[in-house]
């Protein structure tokens, strides 16, 4: 992509943003209105529906030749990677949006040809942008990301549901809690865009979860592959970006560490 080309959509993505965080604020005095989707706990509020739709206005008015991929489904029935595509979660953290008004984030990850080119974190609460280009590092607000240090699990602090520490249906979990009983700590956030951010800003050393669809990583790989994260299924595979898969993302060395432990 040329530079100009991107130099145009990195300031549209910033700014329409920025733009759709200040709705979400502004929504905080309105009363919500809130259904599930496919269980009691998997919430969507007018809201989540509404920013989609401000974005894949946005996007068709501006850039008519690129496609949305949306959490909501109004955006562009994507089959596969050719072109560019926006993938954005309006809200990731609904129910943190519903109930604490704090660790939720608008998420956009931009691809071209299957290559993360770039993502876009915004946490609405703290007012702090995560951002990567490919080939130009990650920024958290004006401030350049460095690249990650290796570490080991007994020194590592790791972003994990409960969930999966139970007994479930997706992965052993008592591989997981022998992760958990390894690590330093462990921290759940409600937010996956977050914690992934929290990762490639090493605010977290690792992050795992057994489920995510493409609007909840996309924009997170692109940044932890810029300060040099890893991340693949928790089976060790690479990531099927239009695709629900598990993740594991950490720090070098640490990746290993944890995934050796969950496959073993």
């Amino acid at each position: 992509m040329d530079k100009e080309k991107c130099r145009k959509i990195e300031e549209a993505a910033k700014t329409w943003t920025l733009e759709a965080a200040d709705l979400l604020q502004k929504s905080f005095e309105n009363t919500l209105t809130i259904t599930y989707k496919s269980h009691i706990a998997d919430l969507v509020t007018n809201m989540d529906k509404n920013i989609e739709k401000f974005f894949i206005d946005k996007i068709q008015r501006t850039f008519p030749d690129h496609k949305v991929l949306g959490e909501e489904g109004y955006g562009d029935d994507v089959q596969d990677k050719s072109g560019i595509i926006w993938i954005i979660d309006p809200i990731d953290g609904t129910t943190n949006f519903i109930h604490q008004q704090s660790n939720f984030a608008i998420s956009i990850g931009i691809y071209e040809n299957g290559l993360g080119i770039m993502g876009l974190i915004y946490d609405v609460g703290s007012k702090n942008l995560y951002f990567a280009k490919d080939g130009e590092g990650a920024f958290l607000n004006d401030f350049k990301l460095p690249r990650l240090d290796k570490t080991s699990l007994t020194e590592a602090v790791i972003g994990v549901n409960a969930t999966w520490v139970g007994p479930n249906k997706r992965i052993n979990h008592e591989n997981v809690q022998e992760v958990v009983r390894k690590s330093r700590g462990t921290r759940s956030y409600g937010s996956a865009a977050i914690e992934l951010a929290y990762v490639a800003s090493g605010k977290l050393d690792a992050y795992m979860t057994m489920r995510l669809s493409p609007w909840d990583f996309a924009a997170g790989l692109i940044l932890l592959n810029e300060v040099g994260g890893l991340v693949t299924n928790t089976e060790g595979q690479p990531i099927k970006l239009l695709e629900q898969n598990s993740i594991l993302a950490a720090k070098p060395g640490l990746h290993e560490e944890i995934l050796n432990h969950l496959t073993n």
